[in-house]
């Protein structure tokens, strides 16, 4: 299957390293694509020489530009997989009204393909309207990059709220719990290594646990302990609130309300 990348940014790069064959890629004149296939192979061409070689088209350019890109490409392209920010599956198939139309929004772990997708599904009025092989064909290919998961369209702006910035959260976390080590004397790399393993140590075992934040909480805790104080102090600062009014922020922007 021959992928095609319309833009050639952050995003479409991490997606091309992580599956790791030739791409088609185009930019809008920044010369990213020219770099992107340099690095992991296949072109960089005009996005329509992308549009009509490609067997999926992945959209991964600015969302404003949906309508310009589209005017170019709308009768070239038969699969259309977008990862526009922001954008709705429905304005997605007035661009593109003769394609399959499918958004999907990835995270940036795609890179080393322990990456998150989601997949916001059809509504029921669209479903006739989805070629099952198509569906599969993208699906398939994003599942390569990690896990899909696949929620209502109505819930996609909840669950990117998680999966799409969880990244930076996840730095951030990690970058706050290092600087307070070096606060406390330790050597900054000591401290990273530290953190940056804890971390990832610990995502392995909530899948052995089978996702029980809980009992991996309980595993570490004494009464009394220094986890236990630890945690509290982290309440108290209002831990929860503040990744509840960050969900909020990502998933009901100002425009939205």
């Amino acid at each position: 299957m021959q992928v095609g990348l319309i833009g050639s940014g952050n995003m479409a790069r991490a997606l091309a390293r992580g599956w790791g064959r030739p791409v088609l890629a185009s930019d809008s004149g920044s010369g990213r694509a020219r770099q992107l296939v340099d690095e992991v192979g296949g072109e960089a061409l005009s996005t329509l020489e992308v549009a009509q070689r490609a067997d999926v088209v992945v959209l991964a350019h600015k969302p404003y530009q949906l309508h310009q890109v589209a005017e170019e490409i709308r009768d070239h392209v038969k699969v259309v997989a977008s990862v526009l920010g922001g954008t709705a599956t429905g304005t997605l198939r007035n661009a593109y009204p003769r394609a399959q139309v499918f958004a999907i929004m990835p995270n940036t772990p795609v890179e080393v393909r322990r990456g998150v997708s989601v997949y916001a599904a059809p509504h029921h009025q669209d479903a006739e309207r989805i070629d099952p092989d198509a569906e599969a064909q993208v699906l398939g290919l994003f599942r390569e990059l990690g896990v899909v998961v696949t929620v209502p369209e109505t819930l996609f702006g909840a669950a990117t709220s998680l999966s799409g910035v969880g990244p930076a959260y996840q730095a951030l976390l990690a970058e706050a719990q290092i600087d307070a080590g070096i606060r406390l004397g330790l050597k900054p790399w000591d401290a990273e290594n530290l953190v940056i393993e804890t971390m990832a140590g610990t995502a392995e075992l909530l899948l052995r646990r089978n996702r029980d934040t809980l009992q991996v909480r309980r595993e570490v805790t004494s009464p009394v302990g220094s986890t236990a104080r630890g945690l509290a102090a982290l309440e108290a600062a209002g831990i929860r609130d503040a990744f509840q009014k960050a969900a909020d922020a990502v998933a009901n922007p100002p425009e939205k309300r």
